[in-house]
């Protein structure tokens, strides 16, 4: 048998790998990273269960006993805060303010990434610096903003930016669009300028830079950002409360006032509410969860 078709056999006797020691820091430190998943796990699990109850067994047994377990909280909120309806308000909201703030904000970070002139630092800094702006500071403004700009009647009741769906989509946009710019423009600082030579080699204008150049390799960036952006404004509830007044265009995380008792609060309902609010982006993040921690990851490994 020749040499090349040999090959080494592990020796019987071969002593087996041994596992490193458990030091006392290694053990502090699952310890510690334990009771930090199961208290950030605590209040969902405990909401979930809460919503599982019925409200007779916990007001005579108290919320720390276990029993009376019923599936009625969940048919109850569902059609007294008339979930359907707000579940595709908040899609109507939500899907044309991610796709917007995601073009806008991919636009501005490939003007900071790819044009080197003055402002280019500036106008970064004010995008970023509107993040760390309270969005309380502005209600009273915006408010008085939103009651005075006049929209056709075919795109608000109200003829108003006041109590229509594009004033949420507006104001979303505006404040979401600081951290998609700062985050976009560090990742497409990171790709090869020779792709950018050699495009303008080939006649590229700048859109065809943009589009079809610089977007294709952004998509994972893109991906991580969406995910992050629909949970952010679909949990939106500040600025759907104080721009509208119509009960039935309230996106979901509003609605959930409708199981509010005006002397009495079933908490169990309002689990069960949360519960269901909760389920849409917990489907979207594990769909993109490849691709949102492959966006995360992949800007770590450039430059």
């Amino acid at each position: 048998m020749s040499a090349s078709t040999m090959t080494r056999e592990p020796a019987a006797d071969a002593p087996a790998r041994r596992r490193a020691p458990l030091r006392p820091a290694r053990v502090v430190l699952h310890l510690f990273l334990g009771a930090v998943a199961i208290g950030w796990l605590f209040p969902i699990i405990w909401a979930v269960l809460t919503s599982l109850r019925s409200y007779d067994y916990t007001a005579a047994n108290g919320y720390a006993s276990l029993g009376g377990w019923t599936f009625d909280n969940y048919v109850t909120a569902w059609q007294t805060a008339e979930f359907g309806k707000h579940f595709l308000n908040s899609v109507w909201i939500t899907a044309p303010a991610v796709l917007l703030t995601l073009f806008l904000a991919s636009c501005v970070a490939f003007v900071i990434a790819r044009f080197s002139w003055k402002l280019n630092i500036i106008l970064l800094g004010l995008f970023t610096a509107a993040n760390l702006l309270p969005q309380q500071a502005l209600l009273i403004p915006l408010f008085r903003l939103f009651t005075e700009v006049p929209l056709p009647e075919f795109m608000s009741d109200s003829e108003l930016l006041y109590d229509s769906y594009w004033g949420l989509i507006l104001v979303n946009v505006a404040f979401q669009c600081g951290f998609c710019v700062f985050v976009l423009s560090n990742y497409m600082k990171a790709l090869p300028r020779d792709l950018y030579e050699a495009a303008m080699v080939d006649g590229a204008s700048v859109w065809r830079q943009y589009w079809q150049v610089t977007m294709p390799l952004c998509r994972p960036a893109l991906a991580a950002l969406a995910t992050l952006e629909v949970t952010w404004i679909y949990n939106e509830f500040f600025w759907a409360t104080v721009l509208m007044r119509s009960g039935d265009k309230f996106p979901v995380t509003s609605s959930l006032n409708n199981l509010r008792g005006e002397f009495f609060t079933d908490n169990n309902l309002v689990s069960a509410g949360s519960v269901l609010v909760a389920i849409p982006t917990l489907v979207i993040f594990f769909l993109l969860q490849k691709q949102f921690v492959r966006g995360l990851t992949l800007g770590a490994s450039k430059g």
